[in-house]
């Protein structure tokens, strides 16, 4: 009977169990029936093994704290007083039927008033443990949104992260960041050593010694990057890598610049230009009266520089005029052609000053005038610093291999740009001549970039080189952030 008994029970609770995990939705009915069952095998078990005194009891004592942990409610006490009474019932009838002591009631009172203190500290650890359960579930949540919200803004932010574990492994990198060091998608584990050189040895400078922090290095494409490092308070140790794009920060610290400037000058340029016309007209009543040649040159030198004062004021007024781009498909080798000639003869040089080359057929997506203004700035730049000789100045045609780029290159025979003012060339006012504005140059690059192309200073062992690269497939061009800054 006993050895039935006690594999239904094992049963009973296999079965208990199973439905408390696959059947939650009447946990709390399940969890009743179950203690229904330990305390009655519980209790006949007790009873056949002489009463309380067998011990037996505290089997009742594990239940219950067990149940009362994740029980609900009132339920504790239910169970409690369910044990209670089972056990004084039991007792009781072992008194009066079976000759059990009539003293070992009062131990019967015990261990009930033991199933009430279990039941209740056992719920109020159990609260407190749900209490703690939920917290932890919300910070985790919460925890869980913070690392989201972290990864978009790493991943969202215009400057290169990267992650550096022990080992000097890229545990992490944003987009910026692969581009900038050329990294794959699955380059997450690879060595920086392997990936960047340079900025591993600085990375490992400022870790051994305290090296410079702010870095300068030519990354994957050949831009300008400033590498800056930080340690974490992670128990791992890792180390933020932070890339900077010079040139960005350049750019956009120049286009903050000229959109001050451009409403400075603009506004300077429309007061200067009335009394610039009354001087000049000054001037010219004064060459018609009859003077000596003290006079005469002084009035030369009144004119020349009334014009190129003229010239530097409608530069800047042309500078803050730049109209939105209105790209076409172009013939380039037609409009250099038809150029060429309106420019020697505007010009009066000779047909063989200014030369075009590889004229084959090659289309470029560019608005007309702004091309024509692009071609006058550059070849009148390259004419003046050049011998002016039989092909001086040259205007070859090609495309890029590979990238479906038109590219349009102006060499002159000249001395070629210094080294040390080739970052310069491209700023405002910024001039190496005596009669040049300093406009040129700057104007040139703001209008390729309207138009979604470049202008960039090439490499070049005699004469200066520039070359205007641009698109030949679409002319759905957006408006460039630098011809808005200009503006």
């Amino acid at each position: 009977m006993m050895f039935g008994l006690t594999a239904g029970y094992i049963a009973a609770t296999l079965t208990g169990l199973l439905l408390a995990t696959h059947l939650q939705r009447r946990f709390n009915r399940q969890l009743s029936a179950q203690m229904v069952v330990d305390v009655g095998v519980v209790s006949f078990l007790m009873y056949q093994a002489g009463g309380v005194g067998s011990g037996l009891s505290v089997l009742l004592l594990v239940s219950l704290a067990a149940a009362s942990l994740v029980g609900r409610g009132r339920l504790v006490l239910f169970y409690a007083a369910l044990a209670t009474l089972a056990i004084l019932l039991t007792q009781t009838y072992g008194i009066t039927y079976n000759g059990f002591e009539e003293s070992s009631i009062v131990q019967a009172g015990f261990i009930s008033a033991g199933f009430f203190a279990t039941a209740i500290l056992a719920r109020l650890l159990g609260q407190r443990v749900m209490a703690n359960e939920d917290l932890a579930r919300r910070r985790g949540e919460a925890l869980a949104n913070q690392i989201l919200i972290s990864q978009c803004v790493v991943e969202r932010m215009q400057d290169g992260v990267l992650i550096v574990a022990e080992g000097r492994l890229v545990n992490h990198c944003n987009p910026v960041a692969r581009a900038m060091l050329g990294l794959s998608g699955d380059d997450s584990q690879a060595r920086l050593a392997a990936q960047a050189p340079d900025l591993a040895e600085a990375l490992k400078a400022w870790d051994t010694h305290g090296g410079e922090d702010g870095l300068l290095f030519r990354g994957v494409d050949g831009r300008e990057l400033r590498a800056r490092f930080e340690r974490t308070a992670s128990s791992g140790g890792e180390i933020l890598v932070f890339l900077d794009d010079v040139g960005r920060i350049k750019e956009r610290a120049q286009q903050l610049k000229l959109a001050s400037l451009g409403r400075l000058t603009a506004s300077i340029a429309h007061e200067i230009r009335n009394p610039l016309s009354a001087i000049g007209h000054a001037g010219e009543l004064l060459r018609e009266e009859r003077r000596g040649e003290m006079q005469e040159r002084l009035l030369r030198i009144l004119n020349d520089n009334v014009i190129r004062l003229d010239r530097i004021v409608g530069d800047i007024l042309e500078l803050g005029r730049q109209s939105r781009a209105e790209p076409e498909l172009l013939r380039i080798d037609e409009f250099c052609s038809g150029f060429v000639e309106h420019f020697n003869a505007t010009e009066s040089l000779s047909p063989d000053v200014v030369l075009i080359e590889g004229a084959s057929p090659l289309t470029l997506c560019f608005d007309r005038s702004h091309l024509h203004q692009v071609l006058w700035n550059l070849v009148s730049n390259a004419l003046r610093h050049s011998s002016g000789g039989s092909g001086a100045v040259r205007i070859e045609l090609g495309s890029a291999y590979g990238d479906g780029r038109v590219e349009l290159h102006v060499i002159d025979d000249g001395p070629g740009v210094p080294e040390n003012v080739r970052e310069q060339i491209f700023e405002p006012f910024f001039t190496t001549h005596t009669l040049g504005t300093g406009l040129g140059l700057f104007i040139a690059r703001e209008l390729c970039a309207t138009n979604g192309a470049s202008l960039a200073l090439a490499e070049s062992s005699s004469g200066a080189h520039f070359i205007v690269a641009g698109r030949n497939d679409t002319c759905l061009l957006p408006e460039p952030n630098g011809a808005r800054a200009a503006k």
